[in-house]
């Protein structure tokens, strides 16, 4: 299931939070700063965030009495106050450490670290992208870019900042000599469509020195456009596009593996279909330019659609899954783990960001999983590693990112409280803010 919920997401003013002891069986205990600003005492009711594909998701609602229930989860129309981010209510494997790293970023989604140690965060339903610094032992997070149009995509890279839009990719070179100017990014990709659903992207480089990105399909089920549901890169210039994948539906995260340097992605399936099916999907690039991941026709890797998949083998004809990451769990972000701080065990695996399902009536996900791999890079198992988002069938945040810090820590986004969190293990490498 794609996550295309009509999500407004949060405002306030980072703080420094205590580092959480956390125990598997155990909740966490906040320890939170009292220096953390208040929050807003306003009583003028804040817009909700523009919802980019709110009237294509519910178009194809079944007329069921039971789906006629569900539809995309609306989070409060206001900031989560630093003191009130639900740190204590999230769980780890033993020996993890969890604290609020900053709030403040409205919708926060994609992460990435520059060069001298800023963290980038995008967003998906706000016009801006943040930079979270840190100057005499204090934290803030600010806008640096905005009038934006759904800036999801973001990736750090020789010094330059890319970003995605809607339809544009574009740059800001030197980013961090001039987080306090007024900056306007240089457009170098604009041969993108301008549709709405599935309109937002993700961005990375690969380890050809080329961007790469998604455009997804531009509904929940429909035959795409040959220009639609597809990966392409590009030179970081914006020359020379290539389609590097085609029958994805919609791609929220990616990331390269260390040692192969094949290209991994999270997948969102179709809605619709039933409450358990079809499957998200964790899928790898073997075959650049060959490789179809099999919609419209396909779900999950062997389920055809009951529209478009006659006539066709699923598994003969498409590209396989690696492995499924169940029914409508919308995974978005993803990481392998690089650093050495965490046990060996996680040394190479895959830190996925489930964001959570909406169209299940018991909802299923909010969590992050970590994937480990076998040498041929294949998958060994899927694990539980950040849980506690979803509380008595009701989400009290939701996770988009991962970033792996320099130091070893991993920090993951959370857009329905507008934060960002960082996980450590043991005394960690991090000292306490």
């Amino acid at each position: 299931m794609t996550r295309s919920s009509a999500v407004c997401r949060h405002l306030l003013f980072s703080g420094a939070l205590g580092t959480i002891l956390v125990a598997t069986s155990w909740p966490l205990v906040a320890q939170q700063s009292t220096g953390s600003p208040p929050p807003s005492t306003s009583t003028a009711a804040p817009a909700p965030l523009p919802a980019p594909t709110i009237q294509s998701v519910l178009a194809d609602r079944p007329k069921s009495e039971a789906a006629q229930k569900l539809a995309p989860v609306t989070p409060p129309p206001i900031a989560t106050a630093a003191d009130k981010i639900p740190v204590d209510k999230l769980k780890a494997p033993k020996g993890f450490k969890i604290d609020v790293y900053a709030t403040g970023m409205v919708n926060a989604r994609s992460l990435r670290e520059g060069d001298k140690g800023t963290i980038f965060v995008s967003s998906r339903l706000s016009d801006k992208i943040y930079a979270i610094t840190e100057k005499n032992g204090k934290r803030e997070a600010k806008p640096v870019l905005t009038g934006l149009s759904r800036p999801n995509g973001i990736v750090f890279h020789n010094g330059t900042l890319y970003i995605a839009e809607l339809s544009q990719i574009s740059k800001v070179e030197n980013i961090e000599d001039k987080l306090d100017q007024t900056l306007k990014p240089t457009v170098i990709y604009s041969d993108l469509p301008k549709d709405e659903a599935h309109g937002w992207k993700y961005l990375t480089v690969g380890p050809d020195n080329r961007l790469y990105f998604q455009v997804g399909a531009p509904c929940n089920i429909c035959m795409p456009s040959d220009a639609h549901a597809q990966i392409r890169s590009i030179n970081l210039d914006g020359s020379d596009m290539k389609v590097v994948a085609r029958g994805i539906r919609q791609i929220v995260g990616m990331d390269w593996h260390p040692v192969t340097k094949q290209l991994y992605f999270t997948e969102n399936q179709r809605d619709w279909l039933s409450e358990e099916f079809p499957q998200d999907k964790l899928n790898r690039l073997t075959n650049p330019g060959k490789d179809n991941f099999g919609f419209p026709y396909c779900h999950q890797g062997n389920m055809p659609d009951p529209e478009f998949g006659w006539g066709h083998d699923c598994k003969a004809e498409f590209t396989q899954p690696l492995v499924l990451l169940g029914p409508h769990s919308a995974p978005l972000g993803m990481r392998f783990y690089t650093g050495h701080v965490f046990p060996a065990a996680y040394r190479g695996a895959i830190l996925i960001a489930r964001h959570g399902s909406w169209n299940k009536s018991n909802k299923f996900g909010g969590d992050i999983v970590a994937v480990k791999l076998n040498k041929d890079g294949t998958v060994r198992s899927v694990e539980p590693f950040i849980s506690g988002f979803l509380q008595n069938n009701s989400y009290i945040g939701r996770p988009v990112d991962l970033h792996v810090m320099k130091d070893g820590s991993v920090l993951f986004s959370d857009d329905w409280n507008g934060a960002v969190y960082r996980v450590i293990y043991g005394g960690g490498p991090v000292a306490h803010r």
